[in-house]
């Protein structure tokens, strides 16, 4: 949401200009504080510019351009602006003005990205993020494998499905030429798998993609048996429940390009319901209309009905509610889900992941939250170089849409409503979605898990999770209860939902920075004077046991006569 400039150029180099040296943080700083610098960050160019600012008209500065961002630094006493900028959420440059008539030239920046980042990042943390995520560990903290559910290594080659990961659990009694023909009826390939399993009732939740009915209506025998195998792998239900995530009206006409729906005619054992959660192009522009209203001017009196035309609480209100229809069946045993929209790589991955965070209390920790993201959404082929365009220049792609944004969203609206059930806060969500733009981590570059492994991303990039686990005091909630087996249910009504202005509208000077909020902030404060007391409690205690270990020197020895020292903590 930068706005335009104009740049009038004289070359000036930062090399030349200072002395270099590293701070504590571990970047590379030159002594007179010009631009911050990761490790294996480099120097491009920097000019002296005019920066015409949206709130305060034009600002004299020095634009520094690294491999990494653009920086800029007023040059003005009265005015410190600092614009930090990584090169990744650049998602269009114009070129502006021109030749003047005393024959000078005053152009814009004209900037073309250079290859991502991130296999250029040389920072070391002291933790390796990429071992956060086991897929046979987690699914052996669900209990699986167990009688009606194995893993198979059918596509390990990642030849059954190229999106998907190399590891899938499907029913016991399924067997792997089940699955190639199962394979050839479902969009992509994406058959469908488990995600998640019931500790008690032993429901599932299943995902996949839409299957090829096309127009003349197609049926395919495997697929009807496959998902009635998946159903009698709980003996308690009668019918499988399918969440078709599309609008029905989409779905319909989906069959003209070949896909299509599950009908009653031939899934006799199914049911089946439309969520009307809308396409990746809806959500793209009603993202476009956010940013329209909150850059760079808020318009007070008209804010409501502006919020109201961008629809973007309504498509937070509709993934929220499918989800909680999901969580809901499966807690309560009514039957297990399958999930799917037209490829299962978008909105299914908002609806499983959510549905997953409201049923399993493990996925509201850090940790466990970085799984379900690596599991749901990084393994199963979401699409994120395609919605979020790294490296690419064409701006106007029509596969650009804010699929993972808009679930990081749906995930702070439950935190709101449920303060003390997620032990990360807010600025957890923060900086997951700042680099998943800025390129600085592999962890959300290429669309699946073998254009990942032909990169060798683990191999040559770092991960998000290991800046945020080598720190993660500064991303928990101080109000964090852990509770095992509760269910989130939170409420999807308008009335409930609110703009997340934290994250939308903090780059607005006009629009008061929320503060840290108060209470959260003097509990930490308390938590640290706990410790702080609890430490000097345990050196007193070392202390005098120290000195009722000594043999005693006269019967009125001084340190016989130091009790031991209790308190409540």
């Amino acid at each position: 949401m930068a706005s335009a400039s104009t740049s009038k150029y004289n070359s000036h180099s930062l090399e030349n200009e200072s002395i270099k040296r590293t701070s504590r943080d571990g970047v590379n700083r030159d002594l007179t504080e010009a631009v911050p610098r990761l490790a294996g960050e480099t120097l491009i160019t920097d000019k002296e510019v005019i920066y015409i600012c949206p709130f305060n008209g034009p600002i004299k500065g020095r634009v520094y351009i690294t491999n990494y961002r653009l920086y800029l630094r007023s040059l003005e006493t009265d005015s410190a602006l600092i614009l930090d900028v990584p090169l990744g959420v650049i998602s269009r440059i114009e070129k502006m003005g021109g030749a003047t008539s005393r024959g000078e030239n005053s152009y814009g920046l004209d900037i073309t990205c250079k290859p991502l980042f991130a296999f250029l990042n040389e920072e070391k943390f002291n933790v390796d993020g990429w071992t956060v995520y086991n897929p046979v560990e987690e699914y052996r903290r669900q209990g699986l494998p167990n009688h009606h559910w194995r893993i198979t290594f059918i596509n390990k080659c990642y030849e059954l499905c190229d999106t998907y990961p190399a590891l899938l659990v499907v029913p016991y009694r399924a067997t792997d030429d089940d699955l190639r023909r199962v394979a050839t009826f479902r969009s992509r390939n994406r058959i469908p798998v488990l995600s998640w399993i019931h500790p008690e009732n032993k429901t599932v939740i299943v995902r996949c993609s839409q299957p090829l009915v096309g127009m003349s209506g197609k049926r395919n025998k495997d697929d009807e048996k496959y998902l009635d195998v998946i159903r009698e792998t709980n003996k308690q239900i009668s019918k499988l429940t399918i969440y078709d995530a599309r609008p029905s009206v989409n779905a319909v006409a989906n069959k003209a390009t070949g896909g299509g729906y599950e009908s009653d005619d031939a899934y006799h054992n199914a049911e089946l319901f439309f969520l009307d959660i809308h396409n990746i192009h809806v959500m793209r522009e009603s993202l476009k209309k956010v940013r329209d209203i909150v850059y760079p001017n808020v318009e007070e009196s008209h804010w409501l009905s502006s919020l109201e035309s961008t629809h973007w609480l309504e498509h937070i209100k509709l993934v929220l509610t499918g989800a909680i229809q999901v969580a809901d069946r499966v807690s309560s045993g009514k039957s297990s889900v399958l999930v799917h929209c037209s490829d299962g790589w978008d909105r299914t991955a908002q609806l499983t992941s959510l549905a997953m965070l409201m049923l399993d209390s493990f996925y509201r920790s850090i940790e466990g939250f970085e799984i379900l993201v690596q599991k749901e959404w990084i393994s199963f082929g979401h699409k994120f170089a395609s919605r979020i365009g790294h490296g690419d220049k064409n701006h106007t792609d029509t596969d650009r849409s804010p699929i993972f944004l808009q679930f990081v969203d749906c995930v702070w609206q439950m935190s709101k409503q449920f303060p003390t059930a997620f032990e990360f806060n807010e600025q957890f969500l923060i900086i997951i979605l700042d680099h998943l733009y800025s390129c600085r981590f592999g962890t959300f570059l290429f669309n699946c898990e073998s254009a990942r492994e032909r990169q060798k991303v683990t191999e040559r990039t770092v991960s998000l999770w290991s800046l945020i686990n080598s720190n993660k005091e500064k991303f928990k909630n101080p109000f964090y209860t852990k509770e095992i087996n509760r269910v989130l249910y939170p409420v999807a009504s308008m009335r409930h939902l609110e703009l997340w202005v934290n994250y939308y509208i903090r780059w607005n000077p006009r629009i008061k920075q929320q503060q840290p909020n108060p209470v959260e902030q003097r509990y930490m404060e308390l938590l640290a004077l706990r410790d702080e007391y609890i430490k000097r409690l345990e050196e007193l205690q070392l202390a005098n046991s120290a000195k009722l270990s000594d043999p005693p020197t006269s019967p009125s020895s001084p340190s016989q006569m130091v009790p031991h020292v209790q308190t409540h903590f």
